[in-house]
C-alpha cells in the first residue's frame, strides 16, 4: 500500500530544491561577471600575461544590479569609461568574435553590504578608463573598478603585476607597444589586479555559464 504521507512529503522536498536550485543560478546584485577574450590586440596581451588556468581565460570583468527584470552591468571599459549597461550590451562584441561570459558570487555575500557597493559603483560613472594601470593614476581599469567596489570588504588582494610572457619571461610585444605610446616605463612589479587572478580568488565561486 502507498504511503501518501511519505509521497507527498517527498514531492515536497523534490520542489524545494527544485526550487532553491533555479533560484541559486539566477544572476543576482553584486554578482561579478568575467568575460572572454576578444580579438584585439590589447586584449590579447591581458590574456597572454595573466592567464593562470584554461577555465579562468578572462580579459575583463564588471558587477551586476538586478533592478525588476533587467540586469545591468557596472564596468571599466577601454574607450567607454566607467559605464552602466545592460547585460546584452555588455555582452556585444565590436566585431564578429563572441564573448565567452562567466558568473561568480561572493561566498560570504551575507557580510557584503551590495547596496553600499552599488551605491559607490553609480558615483564612479564617468571616470576614464585608467590606460597606464597604475593604480595611483586617475580613472580606473576594469579590475580596478571591481576591486574599489568591494575593497572596504577585503574580498581581492592586490599582487604584483607583471607584463611579460610566461613563456619567454619577456615583456610582452604588446605591452611595449602600449606603454611606448603613452610614453612611460612599464610598470612591472607595481600593485594591481587582474580579472584571471580575481577570479580564482577564494572568496567567491563561480555560479554559471551565461554565454
Amino acid at each position: 500500500m502507498i504511503n501518501l504521507k511519505r509521497v507527498f512529503f517527498l514531492f515536497l522536498i523534490t520542489l524545494f530544491l527544485s526550487c532553491n536550485s533555479t533560484d541559486e543560478l539566477q544572476i543576482k546584485t553584486g554578482d561579478i561577471i568575467f568575460r572572454g577574450t576578444t580579438t584585439s590586440e590589447l586584449s590579447q596581451a591581458i590574456n597572454d600575461v595573466t592567464q593562470t588556468e584554461i577555465k579562468t581565460n578572462y580579459t575583463h570583468m564588471g558587477v551586476c544590479e538586478v533592478v525588476e527584470n533587467n540586469v545591468f552591468v557596472y564596468h571599466a571599459d577601454l574607450g567607454k569609461g566607467v559605464v552602466k549597461e545592460l547585460l546584452i550590451d555588455f555582452l556585444k562584441s565590436p566585431n564578429e568574435t563572441e564573448y565567452v561570459a562567466d558568473i561568480y558570487r561572493i561566498k560570504n555575500a551575507k557580510k557584503i553590504n551590495f547596496k553600499s557597493a552599488i551605491k559607490e559603483a553609480n558615483v564612479l560613472i564617468g571616470n576614464e578608463y585608467n590606460t597606464t594601470y597604475i593604480l595611483e593614476d586617475d580613472g580606473y581599469y576594469c579590475s580596478e573598478y571591481v576591486y574599489e567596489l568591494f575593497k572596504k570588504d577585503s574580498v581581492f588582494d592586490l599582487e604584483p603585476m607583471t607584463f611579460k610572457d610566461p613563456k619567454t619571461n619577456s615583456f610582452h610585444k604588446g605591452w611595449i607597444e602600449h606603454y611606448q605610446k603613452l610614453g612611460i616605463e612599464i610598470p612591472e612589479g607595481k600593485l594591481g589586479c587582474n580579472p584571471n587572478v580575481m577570479a580564482s580568488s577564494v572568496t567567491i565561486r563561480f555560479v554559471k555559464n551565461i554565454q
